[in-house]
């Protein structure tokens, strides 16, 4: 039998609820800052209420969660960043604040996680004791993890072939949850009453992935050309209305194989909200508030998730990921009773219970690290009146460069700092730390499988750095071959969500 490892659990503070209250172009990797740069079917909805009970229900025998005072000024707390996506400039420098990059010693026992230090800060994870030449970890340490809470986001965009084989990989995985993100501009290209190849083959894909067995969770992002009238990079249609048409319409297609939506992506950059709706919290929350009217008239129990935002500061491209979240609940967020906050909690290079300041992390900012930005944004869910609903983690990852051919881009350099082992312990503890707090619904691990998209690796994009599958044999990347290899990570998930499997290698 498996021991789990043991670390400090978190509290949900309950406070007095307010009143009633193609391809898939996703970038989702960590940046520098300006000044450093230049429903578900009835059965399924019932077992997860019971869930959320359960855990509710265990969350009362726990404490520790040291939250910020509602008071707290988020703005000026945090020092000024600018996430662009994965494109920062090319005039890249390591800050001088920073620990330049050095490579992560391999465990002697080759195929094993490297060990981490228990939390010692009350309620508040520390940093990882850094691995051992002569250390390891034995398969039997391994924390055996809930699958129903974990998830994986991959690209749909595939042949049929290729669907074939990315079902096979996620069988192997053995997590419950998957995550696609549907470009509604590839949906319907020309007009609001188009279905065609794309729409139909990921319809297709969708009802397979239903009726494996797979909980759905649907990002909706992207509107098409003929629905906006700012044809700059990606933004909401001018009429919010035309996007909970598009719900609708989607939903009735799909025909009840859809567990959860997520409404947009990353609203608090500006290259997701070109448009004419305001870029701030309550902009955003005039599309939710049309979606949530979509959704709910199809479904009373499809899980309405509020779009992730990216870790990020105030810039000409950005507005900062609490006061957006804060604006939210201005605009009325708290007011919505029966929905998931969606948050996406990166980490740069930081392990996941790190904390700003001070550490050995890239950088010495809270937007970089994992632990900050959940407890941030939970605070930010109490002081609304959420404490009694969940938070989903939509995306999150660590990457790695590990074994690709070149360097990653000069304003990726970071990359450089994670290693294959380290990315695979920073993830399994993360999952297992969100599996501790019961106010955490479930993770979703980006990505699957974009270093298998055609010409990424090639192009050295930046997407690749999170995959798990990639093209190779033996834990080998190799361009030219059609078969596919995994990093020690996916391994690692396939030996966590299986309490009787026991690997003896992880690479």
């Amino acid at each position: 039998m498996k021991r789990q490892l043991t670390f400090v659990l978190f509290l949900c503070l309950g406070l007095v609820a307010c009143a009633p209250q193609a391809s898939i172009e996703v970038f989702v990797t960590p940046t520098l800052s300006a000044s450093q740069v230049a429903d578900i079917d009835e059965g399924q909805g019932a077992a997860s209420e019971e869930q959320l009970a359960a855990s509710r229900a265990e969350a009362q025998a726990v404490s520790n969660l040291v939250l910020q005072p509602a008071n707290s000024d988020f703005a000026q707390q945090h020092p000024t960043v600018t996430w662009q996506g994965p494109i920062v400039g090319p005039n890249y420098t390591l800050p001088a604040t920073t620990v330049p990059p050095t490579p992560m010693p391999s465990p002697t026992v080759q195929g094993q996680p490297s060990p981490t230090a228990a939390p010692t800060i009350e309620g508040q994870p520390t940093a990882a004791t850094p691995p051992s030449e002569n250390e390891g970890i034995a398969p039997a340490d391994m924390p055996t993890l809930n699958p129903e809470l974990m998830g994986v986001q991959f690209d749909i965009n595939l042949t049929q072939a290729e669907w074939d084989d990315n079902n096979r990989s996620l069988t192997d995985l053995g997590v419950r949850w998957i995550k696609v993100q549907i470009p509604w501009k590839d949906m319907q290209p020309n007009n609001a009453d188009e279905v065609g190849d794309f729409f139909n083959r990921t319809k297709l894909y969708l009802q397979d992935a239903h009726l494996r067995q797979y909980r759905i969770l649907l990002s909706v992002a992207k509107a098409p050309g003929w629905a906006r009238s700012n044809p700059q990079q990606d933004g909401p249609p001018d009429d919010p209305q035309v996007y909970a048409r598009f719900l609708t319409l989607m939903l009735n297609e799909f025909a009840g194989h859809v567990d959860a939506i997520e409404v947009w992506n990353e609203p608090n950059l500006l290259r997701e909200w070109q448009g004419q709706l305001p870029f701030s919290g309550a902009g955003y929350m005039e599309l939710f508030n049309a979606a949530y009217i979509a959704i709910r008239a199809y479904s009373p129990s499809i899980t309405i998730v509020t779009a992730g935002l990216a870790p990020t500061g105030d810039s000409a491209g950005s507005i900062d990921d609490r006061t957006f979240l804060n604006q939210m609940y201005a605009a009325g967020l708290g007011n919505y009773r029966d929905i998931a906050v969606g948050i996406h909690p990166y980490s740069w290079a930081n392990p996941p219970e790190a904390t700003c300041c001070g550490t050995a992390g890239y950088d010495d900012d809270p937007h970089f690290f994992f632990a900050d930005n959940i407890r941030d944004y939970r605070q930010i869910m109490v002081n609304g009146g959420h404490s009694d609903l969940q938070m989903w983690a939509t995306e999150f990852g660590w990457a790695t460069w590990d074994g690709f051919p070149g360097q990653p881009q000069p304003d990726s350099q970071w990359m450089l700092r994670t290693d294959k082992w380290a990315q695979a312990n920073n993830t399994i503890h993360a999952f297992q730390l969100g599996q501790q707090m019961p106010f955490m619904g479930p993770m979703f691990l980006w990505n699957l499988n974009f270093a298998q998209v055609a010409g990424l690796i090639q192009n050295a994009d930046e997407r690749i750095a999170y995959s798990i599958v990639l093209p190779g044999t033996a834990g080998v990347i190799d361009l030219e071959s059609t078969d596919r290899t995994e990093r020690p990570l996916y391994w690692m998930i396939h030996d966590a969500v299986r309490p009787d499997v026991m690997l003896e290698r992880y690479d």
